[in-house]
């Protein structure tokens, strides 16, 4: 009789890559398809070796019977996320952001005698884009107590401590100038700390982008940014997060996506907007949205490729 080896390594099959992908679909929006399956069974492993766990089915029961507060959801996703960020990141369109739209809401406030802008980094990560902000803020004379409030939010539990903590080193500046590092970080024996000037204007929030009753609890918001964060995302995921963003933005609020990011066939909800410095999305204060010349050429141009890709199959 074959002696068997207890320490080998637990291989993902057909039917639990399939449960782990629905799992994860349905909990979190995150898309693993079959070109993801290695780093899915790689990852879901850390796990198993942590809790001593043998098999990944046996994990899968575990998940799925957790308890509300059960802190091992919130464990995976942190070995599923990448979370590979640095400050100033896209500076264009953060400078767009603060020089543009945040100028041409201060200047509608002062108007009209309404509240600070409200700003959401959704998928802030470990806090680089939303200190980013707060930063390009205050270098253009922005006054942080009375003008803006910034919220961050991850899923992650593990990248928001460290945002919270708010300790980078070096691989975080490679888009920052030497003289706003020093101006905004103190070093100490490599890891540079962020002022407690930028820090006091963050607010990190713990949340799911699929869990509206969580994200009911933030109010309206003039500007959400979540950037290279819907790319992990199926299309039906992209889908329920951009209505979501819809729904918390004030009309004439603004969507701001990653370069690599777009709108086309995920919703017709938003306008195109044409910066000096960017291009970004806008929901409509009123009427109907006027179509965009680039947009409506693209989703054409994607929808001839698609049907060309249909007839060759």
């Amino acid at each position: 009789m074959g002696v068997i080896d207890t320490n080998l390594e637990p291989v993902l099959n057909d039917a639990e890559f399939r449960m782990f992908t629905e799992l994860l679909r349905r909990h979190c929006g995150l898309h693993f398809g079959p070109e993801s399956r290695f780093v899915l069974e790689k990852r879901v492993a850390r796990r198993l070796h942590a809790l001593e766990i043998k098999s990944f089915a046996s994990y899968h029961y575990l998940l799925r019977n957790a308890r509300p507060g059960d802190d091992e959801f919130a464990n995976l996703i942190d070995e599923l996320t990448t979370n590979e960020t640095y400050f100033l990141r896209e500076r264009s369109q953060l400078r767009a952001l603060v020089s543009e739209i945040f100028a041409e809401i201060r200047l509608e406030r002062r108007m009209r005698t309404r509240g600070p802008i409200s700003v959401w980094s959704a998928g802030c990560s470990s806090g680089e884009e939303p200190y980013s902000i707060v930063m390009l803020a205050l270098e253009a004379g922005i006054d942080l107590k009375q003008e803006l409030r910034v919220y961050a939010s991850d899923i992650s539990r593990k990248m928001l401590r460290k945002a919270r903590q708010g300790e980078y080193r070096e691989s975080s500046f490679r888009e920052t100038e030497p003289q706003i590092r020093d101006k905004y970080f103190a070093e100490k024996d490599g890891v540079w700390r962020i002022s407690d000037v930028v820090k006091q204007h963050v607010d990190f929030i713990h949340l799911n982008l699929v869990d509206r009753s969580r994200i009911a609890l933030l109010g309206a918001m003039d500007v959400i940014v979540c950037r290279n964060v819907i790319i992990y995302f199926d299309v039906e995921g992209k889908r329920r997060v951009i209505e979501t963003f819809h729904e918390k933005l004030r009309p004439g609020g603004h969507l701001l996506l990653g370069h690599a990011e777009t709108l086309i066939n995920l919703s017709n909800s938003f306008e195109l907007r044409h910066l000096p410095r960017d291009l970004v999305y806008r929901k409509p204060s009123a009427g109907l949205i006027a179509p965009d010349p680039f947009q409506t050429a693209a989703a054409d141009a994607l929808m001839r490729v698609e049907g060309q890709r249909s007839g060759g199959s």
